[in-house]
């Protein structure tokens, strides 16, 4: 299942206008014997925010390395931004890291001051930029602080304010939440939206689900480096059964498992320690029959709307599992 909504251009201003912010044409790239991108093709719309979501070893982090040029493909094309690849282009683009990449000797404004620099700013610009981006994201009164001090929320909104001092086109962000509490999650993609009511392309890397539905126009589903599926995300749930319903049971539910996997109007069941995970045509009659079944054997019930997890699911086979310790697209590695 590919989604396709460009639109067709209508005169050379119509298509400078939909210009995709980013092409990616047949991409390839391995880590010695693992395939990492397997022939990818993509176009992330300019203005937008386009989210590419699969689980760890899916490619995400590998092909933003690509864009930033931290890597090199095997094969295929990328344009961003309406050109090939190169140094000068980066100017046009801010990162924000999977990982904190702040130097912890240095204050805030100072990690500023320096990214003004790289990017050949005038400091009086710079200084005027950096004031006016610290008290955008609240770190005007922390100005002074070394970068140590700060709360994990701080710190990714420090490294947003500098990927935004030289005012990209596009922003590339690998995981921009995580490890980050309810609270600085929200305050974080408020200035990811200001960002992006502005003007600017944001491309997200995650295997959050929820952030993915929430925020991401258009979704790429990913897995072994391949497009499985790519729309916004109401037209990828379309077709899927109505409701999800979570089980927990009190024993193993294998059994049970077995015995919803071959009623008509059940799609697909996952199994995850004593919990099940149930996609149906509708929650009533399918919470009748399994509770005449063997409703003393189950804890408890929770009725939820279906996912972008229950598409991946039904697609691919797998679930998008938790992040764990390093970099799923096996950059660690190297």
């Amino acid at each position: 299942m590919k989604l396709s909504t460009t639109p067709a251009a209508t005169s050379p201003t119509a298509e400078a206008a939909t210009t995709p912010a980013v092409e990616i044409d047949d991409l390839r790239y391995s880590y010695g014997d693992r395939t990492a991108l397997d022939g990818l093709s993509l176009r992330i719309p300019a203005g937008s925010i386009f989210g590419l979501l699969g689980p760890n070893g899916s490619g995400k982090s590998t092909l933003l390395g690509i864009l930033i040029g931290r890597r090199q493909a095997a094969s295929g094309s990328v344009r961003a931004l309406g050109e090939p690849l190169s140094t000068r282009l980066r100017s046009r683009m801010g990162i924000v890291f999977q990982e904190p990449s702040l130097d912890a000797t240095m204050t805030v404004r100072e990690t500023m001051h320096l990214q003004g620099r790289l990017f050949g700013q005038p400091r009086p610009a710079t200084v005027r930029e950096a004031n006016r981006l610290l008290e955008r994201v609240g770190l005007a009164e922390r100005a002074s602080a070394m970068t140590a001090t700060l709360s994990g929320g701080m710190k990714r909104r420090l490294e947003l304010a500098r990927a935004l001092l030289p005012r990209p086109e596009l922003i590339l962000l690998d995981e921009p939440t995580l490890a980050l509490d309810p609270d600085s999650r929200q305050r974080l993609w408020q200035h990811l939206l200001e960002a992006n009511a502005d003007g600017c392309t944001l491309l997200l890397a995650t295997n959050d689900v929820h952030e993915a539905e929430r925020y991401c126009q258009t979704v790429a589903l990913l897995d072994a480096g391949r497009l499985v599926a790519q729309g916004e995300p109401a037209e990828l749930k379309r077709d899927l059964r109505h409701d999800a319903v979570r089980i927990e049971w009190q024993h193993d539910p294998a059994s049970e498992a077995t015995l919803m996997r071959a009623w008509p109007d059940v799609g697909h069941v996952r199994v995850a320690g004593r919990t099940t995970h149930v996609t149906v045509d509708a929650a009533s009659p399918f919470l009748t029959r399994i509770f005449q079944q063997s409703g003393d054997r189950i804890h408890s019930v929770q009725i939820e709307e279906s996912t972008l997890e229950d598409v991946y699911f039904q697609l691919v086979g797998k679930a998008i599992a938790p992040r764990a310790e390093g970099d799923g697209d096996g950059e660690q590695a190297e």
